[in-house]
């Protein structure tokens, strides 16, 4: 059951309290989130969590970007409370920059976690106490991922996780205010960490908000298009917007500088000459 979030994307206490008090005796899972994709807001787990324990019901944490936030003084307090869930999940794909297929579940009852997935046969051999992928994961075959996710951290180290996440969260930043700034742009979200939302409008005065989403859609195929930047479409609050989403460990200042520029470019073709 989805359970409406307030303006700021966060589930509230009240609202949790209520949705469990409709069935307190259903086995229940409660899922929430570090990191949202558009916006980057973090439920309030502090609150949230206390609330589900008094119901004895399961917390999951979606941390696939927001969990690296951890790493970061500026932003760890974004997360606090995140300790008292049951379980985890988080990407090293994103933020970590690590192959695409690698991620992470992390459960705090091992007991748990091995008994969900282990799965024990006449044919297969086991070795003592010796731990075997097998029963803490769905494959039974699978690559080494742990290897691209060891290389990355033993390279950067606790202060280079954090000083990645502090600098993509400021060009992230960059990126939506000054675009936002742009005549005919609209900053829709300013990011929380290192996602936010942009919108374009349509010039004309009699404009609909479906001009606007179509505007939006056009303006983004032709950013896109320049080669300079890669911006995605997404729907927030049943209006189109242009998703700005920043981890590569590559990006740097010359090149927040070109994506604004083309959008500037893009954006004169339709409201004449601007400056960024």
């Amino acid at each position: 059951m989805a359970l409406p979030c307030d303006d700021s994307g966060r589930l509230e206490p009240a609202t949790l309290t209520q949705a469990l008090d409709t069935n307190p005796r259903q086995p229940t899972i409660v899922l929430l989130q570090a990191g949202d994709l558009n916006i980057g807001a973090f439920d309030p787990f502090a609150e949230l969590i206390p609330i589900a324990r008094k119901y004895d019901v399961w917390v999951h944490v979606d941390g696939a970007f927001g969990l690296w936030a951890a790493a970061s003084p500026k932003h760890r307090h974004l997360l606090r409370g995140v300790e008292l869930a049951d379980s985890w999940t988080n990407d090293g794909h994103k933020w970590l920059n690590t192959p695409f297929d690698c991620g992470y579940a992390f459960v705090a009852d091992a007991e748990a976690h091995r008994g969900a997935f282990s799965h024990r046969t006449s044919y297969t051999m086991f070795v003592g106490d010796a731990r075997d992928q097998i029963d803490w994961n769905p494959e039974w075959s699978r690559r080494g991922r742990g290897v691209p996710t060891y290389a990355a951290l033993r390279q950067l180290g606790r202060s280079g996780v954090a000083e990645l996440v502090e600098r993509t969260c400021d060009h992230a930043r960059s990126l939506v205010t000054r675009i936002g700034d742009l005549p005919g742009a609209q900053v829709v979200w300013e990011p929380t960490i290192n996602q936010g939302l942009v919108r374009f409008l349509d010039p004309r005065l009699c404009a609909t908000e479906q001009d606007h989403d179509r505007q939006t859609d056009e303006t983004i195929s032709r950013i896109v298009a320049t080669g300079e930047a890669f911006f995605g479409g997404t729907t927030w609050h049943g209006k189109r917007c242009m998703r700005v989403s920043v981890c590569n460990w590559q990006t740097n200042e010359d090149d927040v500088e070109r994506a604004v520029r083309a959008a500037q470019r893009v954006l004169g073709n339709v409201f004449g000459n601007v400056s960024p």
